[in-house]
């Protein structure tokens, strides 16, 4: 069955994830869409047994944070100093309660600690080693520093270094994130990021930034995007897709015209993932590859692309 025809049926719940987009083709292998199926599995049995969906999209980014093949959580790039600092960020569609952090270490899973911030500060954006200090006050599951860092981005760290006058690495633009309408017509979006490979120190992207990185009104829909983060800062990407969508656009439409803007006014690459509060969901972007999945009621299991 075609793609378009599950993404544009009016069914709730769905859930579609992603796990970032490519500027340049490269190998797929089997773990990455093993990867996505898991995640796409784990948000879809919140929503399956009557969940929220800000608990599914939740569920599924933590199942991305986990997986080493992914620049999110573990599996994160390093910035120049040879450290990990990652960002995250999720919305609430029924109430637009967001909560979301930025350049922290030593938290296992940074969705989670966006959590804590929707549900138990008075704030949205907490940075640095205040969100640190908050994660260990609030009981959020902390980790040494160099759990999150694998061989594979050490070596990538180490190759950068040897460049003369390295810039950020833009072959493969990490992030991973989920959007979701559960069985009551809700929406909410997370996003997760390890940042842009050797990034300097402080460097803050779209990831941890409501409007964004990350959206979710239940009058419009949700949305969750990957790409380069400055580009995707310059026009508010996932609320300039929402709008679209409140517009009357459907998500596939609004996917398409808002990467369309990101590369005609930004000069950005990216990607995003879309639902809508009846169920439609979209997914577009202007660089080779995008991995992402989709799960839905009636399907057997979800669709994982790249």
């Amino acid at each position: 069955m075609d793609d378009n025809v599950w993404l544009d049926r009016r069914e709730v719940p769905v859930i579609v994830v992603h796990g970032g987009a490519w500027v340049k083709p490269g190998i797929v292998t089997e773990p990455v869409l093993e990867g996505l199926q898991r995640a796409a599995e784990a948000g879809f049995a919140v929503l399956d047994r009557g969940g929220m969906a800000l608990d599914a999209v939740e569920a599924a980014v933590v199942v991305l944070e986990e997986d080493p093949h992914f620049n999110a959580g573990r599996g994160s790039t390093l910035t120049s100093d040879g450290t990990v600092e990652m960002d995250a960020s999720m919305m609430d569609g029924r109430t637009l309660d967001a909560g979301a952090v930025a350049s922290v270490a030593g938290v296992r899973n940074p969705i989670r600690l966006a959590r804590r911030v929707l549900h138990d500060s008075d704030h949205l954006l907490l940075a640095g080693e205040g969100a640190q200090r908050f994660a260990r006050g609030h009981g959020v599951e902390m980790a040494p520093v160099d759990w999150h860092v694998t061989p594979e981005q050490r070596a990538r760290f180490e190759e950068l270094k040897q460049e003369a006058g390295a810039r950020p690495d833009r072959r493969k633009l990490g992030t991973v994130g989920a959007v979701a309408a559960d069985v009551h017509g809700h929406v909410a979006a997370a996003t997760s990021t390890g940042g842009t490979a050797f990034k300097r120190p402080g460097r803050v992207g779209d990831s941890p930034l409501i409007g964004a990185g990350t959206y979710a009104d239940d009058t419009s829909g949700a949305a969750s995007a990957t790409g380069h983060g400055e580009s995707i800062i310059k026009v508010v990407l996932t609320k300039t897709a929402c709008d679209l969508m409140g517009s009357g656009k459907s998500p596939l439409e609004a996917s398409k015209e808002a990467v369309s803007l990101l590369g005609s006014r930004a000069r950005g690459e990216g990607g995003i993932i879309l639902v809508s509060p009846d169920g439609r969901a979209g997914w577009a972007m202007n660089t080779p590859r995008m991995s992402r999945a989709l799960f839905r009621r009636g399907m057997p299991g979800p669709i994982a692309r790249v």
